[in-house]
């Protein structure tokens, strides 16, 4: 129970997170689409966890839960949730509103805890006040934690980094909770709605994970997989239209109409904070494409770009970038050195901090060699 538990909260905390990967590029009406749904899973996560660690409690006594403080616990864990995400994804991602964030979120955990305990029936919890003190200090700095290892950066690796944050700080939270609990027996019962037992409970608490499962599932189709290359179909058997005709040459689209170059450089949009800024494609040493985003590499620094690695090579090929790769956009004066590794290559660059390399493709090897002078 307690491995099923915190598998709970990481697959709650990956849907949560991944979902509203990209979402401050939205419109306000689909990030707060994106919001509710998030709100709903990671606060329905917090939930499953507790109750799924709660089928594992032992005690030596039947006891159930009052269906209207379990419900409330679930709302109020959702709200809670919901208002960190909207701190997050509306305004502008300062550091005193991520830890805005990162307390309610905290709260939001031991809320949903003390809450959901005191359903308890026929075995009413005795909480001490070390207890809770410890317990909340936990939820808050583990909640803290998590919103900036997720929001720090909004690249896969932050994301998974803070999915990993969140699910600790709900287990943790909860085992140290209940380490400061003790428990009595309670002659009667008053419940304020319907008796939920263990049974009951159990169904209620694997429809949830079965849910939290599945989002997690198709959340991780779109946050693992490439973005397909769309290959134009053509027929393998194209009769010529007479004997002596030419056959007919393939069409070749481009993605994004060329941009012509205004200037010497141009300006290229990333995300910081909450907004968007922009960095002059002169100081831009590379780019490589991040899902169906990009990141650009400029001196210590590496941001989030809204254009995929297709539209950045249209926009930016004026400016002299080169593609090196299908991951891969370069600008050769920040190179420092060239390496030939049999059928393929690697470009080196100097004073570049985040990046030292970008690998060269078989087929893009003579046109880099040619451009570098090579």
């Amino acid at each position: 129970m307690v491995a099923a538990s915190f598998a709970v909260a990481l697959f709650a905390g990956f849907s949560g997170f991944s979902l509203l990967r990209g979402a401050s590029r939205l419109g306000a009406g689909q990030r707060k689409l994106l919001v509710v749904v998030a709100a709903i899973v990671l606060g329905g996560g917090i939930w499953s966890m507790h109750f799924v660690a709660m089928l594992g409690l032992q005690l030596p006594l039947v006891f159930y839960y009052d269906g209207l403080n379990t419900l409330l616990s679930a709302l109020v864990a959702i709200l809670m949730v919901g208002l960190a995400l909207l701190l997050l994804h509306f305004g502008r991602r300062t550091r005193a509103r991520l830890a805005l964030a990162g307390a309610v979120l905290g709260g939001g955990i031991a809320a949903m805890h003390y809450i959901g305990m005191l359903g308890m029936e026929l075995c009413g919890p005795v909480f001490g006040v070390t207890g809770m003190a410890i317990s909340l200090v936990t939820a808050l700095g583990l909640s803290n934690l998590a919103i900036w290892a997720a929001y720090g950066a909004r690249s896969k690796r932050h994301i998974l980094l803070g999915t990993l944050c969140f699910a600790i700080a709900v287990v943790t939270m909860h085992f140290v909770a209940m380490a400061g609990t003790a428990f009595y027996p309670e002659e009667a019962a008053s419940t304020a709605g319907p008796e939920l037992s263990n049974a009951i409970l159990a169904m209620l608490v694997t429809l949830s994970s079965f849910v939290i499962s599945g989002v997690a599932l198709l959340s991780g189709v779109s946050f693992f997989t490439p973005p397909e290359t769309v290959v134009p179909f053509t027929a393998p058997f194209a009769a010529p239209e007479s004997p002596a005709a030419e056959p007919p040459r393939p069409e070749v689209v481009a993605p994004f109409p060329r941009a012509e170059p205004k200037g010497t450089s141009l300006p290229v949009p990333y995300e910081r904070d909450g907004a968007i800024h922009f960095a002059e494609s002169s100081s831009i040493a590379a780019i490589r494409a991040e899902g169906h985003y990009t990141v650009i590499y400029t001196g210590t620094h590496k941001h989030l770009c809204p254009w995929s690695i297709s539209e950045a090579c249209s926009r930016l090929g004026p400016y002299h970038f080169l593609r090196v790769h299908r991951s891969y956009l370069i600008n050769p004066s920040h190179v420092s050195h060239f390496q030939r590794t049999k059928d393929t290559g690697v470009c080196f660059f100097k004073e570049v901090d985040t990046l030292a390399k970008a690998p060269v493709s078989r087929s893009r090897l003579a046109e880099v060699k040619s451009v570098l002078g090579v």
